[in-house]
């Protein structure tokens, strides 16, 4: 039987995961993630993240392929020598204050979005760039491109991962090295283009930073394989859809809610409708909104002293609907820190009233998210010209059964939840495909239908109230 591994890497968690092609996943390694304040900055520890991906390939035992995926935008900066010269920032830092208004004054918003079709967000790689020391850095490598160098000593950068840079040519699928210029930034730091399916090399220990655990790997004969490094671009890929008629959510951290097509949509109303075009397998498109996600109950739980969640949702379950509710797609609950005291903020704001318990306060996020699905997916369908009759949500969100249902009375669609570990699916399916298991994404996604387990949720509900709802919010 081929092995695949892959190494899927969330903000929150990081996991390795096997398979054959069967495509029946084995979690052997789950560990911890998440930035902290060191020498200034939010950062992650890059190198404990490596160390845990060593040990969890070390419990594969013997794989044909390694894939890696992870979320997007943060990068590492290589010296000259090849090392690596500090920590990577976290988009979540706040350095980029101030410098996407600057270059939206020098490039034009109109003249960004028309050439690499992503909305200028503060976290995007072009303005955490242009926030950085540039002074010694040879090459940035994207975090799925960081681990993939310090495995096979290869240099390169994903496709998917790399268009939502903001420094990717939308049409041509290549660096724009003419807008990196213009923006300031030394093109010789963006590195070759590479695309999924792709044999990166050999892995090896010789450019693994010390000390890691090389004696772990007496024969290191794997291949590493481009697979589409953002972990979203993975998520979609593993969608069971039976019809191209399909909205997807991919939930977890963020909410990533969209529709594929075969081309990027650049209208202007696209561009002031907070839509982004971002690249999916095989040249496709994730047309999509960002909505802040499952960060808002993550970060609440983590004040709370991480309470028992699930006594928590049937709580919600039975809490007045419609109390209390926020935009979730406001940037001001990007940073972490006290997230139940800034919701309460944010519902005055909204004319709501503020949650008086914990349950009212989970209610409000889950509805608040629902009709931030349901708004995302009513505007993609209008922008776009795509129609969708069905609703795939992905990713660890999945299994958060009232979040699924309110989703699905908030869109008046059915929803189909799961599979929950669709990034890893995803990244397994491209490997498969390069070892000849599948031939195109329709040939993948029959895969995926056979073995995996999902839930359908039936909308329910008034609809009047969910429209009433979101018209007090401003949709």
């Amino acid at each position: 039987m081929t092995r695949f591994a892959a190494i899927d890497l969330g903000a929150s968690s990081g996991r390795v995961i096997v398979s054959d092609e069967s495509l029946t996943l084995t979690e052997v390694h789950r560990f911890p993630n998440g930035a902290t304040m060191r020498d200034g900055a939010l950062r992650w520890d890059i190198h404990r993240i490596f160390h845990e991906i060593l040990y969890g390939l070390a419990k594969c035992g013997p794989v044909d392929s390694i894939g890696i995926d992870s979320w997007g935008v943060d990068y590492g900066l290589l010296g000259h020598d090849g090392s690596l010269l500090r920590d990577p920032v976290s988009y979540r830092d706040s350095r980029t204050e101030g410098v996407v208004a600057r270059t939206l004054d020098l490039l034009g918003p109109d003249t960004l979005y028309q050439a690499t079709g992503i909305q200028p967000h503060p976290i995007n790689t072009i303005f955490q760039l242009l926030a950085d020391d540039l002074a010694d850095a040879a090459t940035m490598l994207l975090i799925p491109d960081l681990i993939a160098y310090w495995l096979t000593g290869e240099i390169g950068a994903e496709v998917t991962n790399a268009s939502t840079t903001g420094l990717l040519d939308i049409h041509s699928r290549t660096w724009s090295h003419h807008l990196a210029a213009k923006a300031g930034i030394p093109t010789h730091l963006l590195p070759p283009i590479r695309h999924p399916g792709t044999v990166i090399g050999q892995m090896t220990p010789a450019q693994a930073p010390a000390p890691c655990c090389r004696d772990a790997f007496p024969d290191w004969s794997a291949q590493v394989v481009t697979v589409a490094s953002h972990d979203t671009a993975s998520a979609v890929i593993a969608t069971p859809a039976t019809t191209d008629n399909f909205a997807y959510i991919s939930c977890g951290t963020w909410s990533l809610v969209g529709v594929e097509l075969a081309s990027p949509v650049l209208s202007e109303a696209s561009r002031t409708g907070n839509f982004t075009n971002e690249t999916g397998l095989d040249g496709t498109t994730r047309y999509l909104r960002n909505v802040m996600g499952l960060w808002l109950l993550q970060e609440c739980l983590t004040t709370w002293g991480s309470p028992n969640l699930p006594a928590l949702l049937k709580a919600a379950e039975q809490a007045d609907p419609f109390r209390s509710l926020i935009d979730a797609a406001d940037p001001s609950f990007l940073a972490p820190g006290d997230m139940p005291s800034r919701i309460a903020e944010a519902c005055k704001a909204t004319g709501h009233p503020a949650p008086r318990t914990q349950a009212e306060t989970v209610r409000c996020i889950l509805e608040s998210l629902a009709i931030a699905h349901k708004n995302a997916i009513t505007d993609a369908t209008t922008l776009s010209a795509h129609p969708v009759e069905i609703i795939h949500l992905l990713g660890g969100g999945s299994r958060n059964r009232l979040l699924c249902q309110l989703t699905a009375n908030a869109c008046g669609l059915p929803v189909i939840a799961g599979p929950m570990e669709a990034t890893a699916l995803g990244n397994i399916l491209v490997q498969a495909r390069s070892a000849g298991f599948a031939t195109d994404l329709a040939s993948m996604r029959t895969l995926v239908a056979r073995p995996q387990t999902v839930e359908r949720f039936t909308p329910a509900g008034n609809p009047t109230a969910w429209a009433t709802a979101g018209a007090a919010l401003g949709h």
